[in-house]
């Protein structure tokens, strides 16, 4: 499947290509806290299905998810609602930006996709119903699916965020008022904005979703044997949706320029799945005008571009 092996080799020679890029971007300044992050930085990692890791730049430097923790909260609601999620929450392109509120408007309080802020937030709600302490549970699926039992939210960027989620908060009232919210909007931003504060570096990203490169199977450590973390048709679906629906409003530019499943943050973090053989994450600062890493766009379309893991990997 692949053009060449010499992965290496092949991710130092996109981190050396990356580096004019910068610049062309600029840091998500509608969240406080992370505003304040260095721009120029760079981190590639790659997680394969049968155990092997490479990487280059920051890979190892913790950032902030962010909308990336979409992908998990979607996973978990899916695990315990199944079908019943699309009762309340769509899986269709938005074509608007990820904190629009228009479609809410005309749509009868149903989001469009579990990964722009309003479907999130409907999830956030689900999973506020059947967790006492949903952070919790969220970081206890996440320490394992990454072998990571250190992982932690920002409790500063969580702070920054919640003070600034007035366009949240008020897509979470718009939503109760259609009936399509069960819990009281504070307490789901609570949660939302902790779980947005997630910190992960790019080596425990790739590690932490690599079960959906794998059937939905999570691989044994220490001599365990594998765990069925997700239903392989279920890992399927979760993938045509990032397909489609995880690049906020660019999924149709993504899809066609790298061709890949991902979810992407406003943090600067993409996480890319090529299905049967490995996890893709990335993570460089600035962002586009569509809120999505500058750099990191331009390493995954290398990346496809060397290994032949684009369109043909689906």
């Amino acid at each position: 499947m692949t053009k060449r092996t010499d992965l290496p080799a092949l991710l130092a020679e996109i981190h050396r290509d990356a580096q004019p890029l910068f610049g062309q971007g600029r840091v998500a300044d509608y969240i406080p806290a992370l505003a304040e992050v260095e721009p120029r930085r760079f981190g590639l990692a790659i997680a394969t299905v049968d155990g092997q890791t490479h990487s280059v730049g920051d890979a190892h430097t913790p950032f902030s998810l962010q909308s990336i923790t979409k992908l998990f909260t979607f996973v978990l609601a899916l695990k315990l609602e199944g079908d019943a999620v699309w009762q309340r929450v769509g899986r269709e392109p938005s074509g608007a930006a990820f904190n629009s509120i228009v479609q809410l408007e005309t749509e009868n309080g149903i989001p469009r996709n579990p990964f722009i802020n309003a479907g999130a937030l409907v999830i956030t709600d689900i999973l506020t119903t059947r967790y006492a302490h949903l952070d919790y549970a969220l970081l206890g699926a996440l320490r394992r699916l990454a072998d990571e039992p250190n992982l932690h939210w920002n409790p500063r960027v969580e702070r920054s965020e919640r003070e600034t989620a007035h366009r949240n908060m008020a897509m979470a009232y718009f939503m109760k008022s259609h009936g399509n919210f069960r819990n009281e909007p504070e307490t789901v931003l609570d949660n939302y904005c902790r779980q947005c504060a997630t910190e992960m570096s790019c080596a425990q990203l790739a590690q932490a979703t690599l079960f959906l490169a794998n059937d939905g199977r999570d691989l044994g450590r220490l001599g365990e044997p594998d765990e069925q973390f997700l239903s392989a048709d279920a890992t399927r679906r979760v993938n045509a949706l990032l397909l489609t629906c995880g690049a906020y409003d660019a999924a149709g530019d993504f899809a066609y320029r790298i061709g890949l499943p991902v979810k992407t943050g406003v943090g600067g973090g993409i996480v890319a799945i090529v299905p049967g053989v490995a996890t893709i994450a990335v993570w460089s600062p600035e962002l586009d005008a569509k809120g999505n890493s500058v750099l990191g766009a331009f390493a995954l379309e290398r990346l496809v571009q060397g290994t032949g893991w684009g369109h043909t990997s689906i």
